[in-house]
């Protein structure tokens, strides 16, 4: 399934519910606008705690500005296989989900969200922007992904938000009706739902491919965006947003990733068409398609162990993404500065243009 901050303040805490139906508290506590929309964010670089110097340009008006290229770490990384679905504390490097450097500008200021997948990876970069930007988050994640969940729910509460955990496995309808129904029991209603859960498990041959293995990504990535758009839909006002996490895949299939690559030429498609259908509802439905991104689910199965050593090299930046590069266009799409954009999937693929 998936790969996916804050002094308590007056509406902080963390609340965890399980797929039981109990829960327990565990403490208290646009589109373009282009440029200036995402210039109001401040990320400073991570380069250094990441072990690289980066190359600073000082220009007049402007304070240590930042190479892109050389950001963030580049390969050869260590071969580093984990078990699925394999944690973010444990690789080399680690992911820079915007932990020390995201700093929001109330853009989400009381609004709602549910993430799935919101324990690392881009789920956990956008949990800790939302909760930055104001809001309270609850996320989903599997149950063997409950140390990466809790450092991600202690970054919330940090931020002064309120964060809910929903551990449960999404290729389950009635855990994806539950994890909604806890999401928005808690977070006292829900107007951001964040498709990001997903699996990726890399076959060479399709004669190999297991009918399983078929059904384990289809279900994780389209039937369980599926259950989880019907039960939130209900509860979401006129305003909310809901944000799907496609790939570079729906345009340039990986032929060792038939499954995935087919799951997310899907979720494109349903974003196109949920768009249509749920404006008159005051819902704003986009994607956003990722090409390389630096995250668990690379390290577990995902790719080779070959591929992962020279991971992103060859996009144009010569390395991945960081989860907090990608971060502040979830957080876009999400805000009411993006009224305007819906049946989008905006691509952020490391400079190949695609989708254009």
């Amino acid at each position: 399934m998936s790969r996916n901050e804050t002094d308590t303040a007056q509406s902080g805490g963390v609340v965890a519910s399980h797929e039981d139906g109990g829960v327990s508290s565990v403490g208290r506590r646009a589109f373009f606008s282009g440029a200036a929309a995402l210039g109001s964010l401040s990320l400073f670089s991570s380069a250094q705690a990441a072990g690289s110097s980066p190359s600073v340009v000082q220009a007049p008006g402007t304070t240590g500005l930042l190479d892109p290229v050389t950001r963030y770490p580049a390969p050869p990384f260590p071969q580093q296989p984990q078990k699925w679905p394999g944690l973010q504390s444990e690789m080399t490097p680690r992911p820079d989900c915007g932990e020390e450097h995201y700093q929001g500008s109330g853009r989400l200021a009381g609004r709602k969200a549910l993430i799935t997948g919101g324990d690392s990876g881009i789920g956990r970069a956008v949990a800790i922007a939302y909760a930055r930007e104001g809001a309270d988050v609850a996320i989903s994640y599997l149950p063997q992904e409950e140390s990466d969940a809790r450092e991600v729910a202690a970054l919330i509460q940090k931020a002064g938000r309120k964060a809910v955990l929903l551990p449960g496995d999404i290729r389950k309808e009635s855990i994806c009706q539950k994890i909604v129904h806890k999401a928005v029991l808690e977070l006292d209603g829900l107007d951001i739902l964040v498709n990001n859960a997903g699996r990726q498990r890399y076959c060479e041959d399709i004669l190999e491919l297991t009918t399983e293995e078929f059904d384990w990504t289809l279900k994780t990535n389209i039937y369980a965006l599926f259950w989880l758009v019907k039960a939130a839909v209900p509860h979401m006002p006129k305003g909310s947003a809901i944000i799907n996490t496609a790939s570079r895949n729906a345009y340039q299939p990986n032929p060792i990733l038939v499954d995935y690559a087919m799951t997310k030429a899907g979720i494109a498609n349903m974003t196109h068409s949920l768009a249509r259908q749920f404006l008159p509802r005051g819902i704003r439905v986009n994607a956003v398609a990722p090409g390389p991104f630096w995250t668990p689910l690379q390290v577990c199965g995902a790719q080779p162990q070959s591929v992962v050593q020279h991971f992103g090299d060859e996009t144009p930046y010569h390395r991945p993404g960081q989860p907090v590069e990608i971060a502040p266009v979830y957080v876009t799409l999400a805000s009411q500065e993006s009224s305007y954009v819906t049946g989008q999937v905006w691509g952020i693929t490391g400079g190949d243009g695609v989708p254009g």
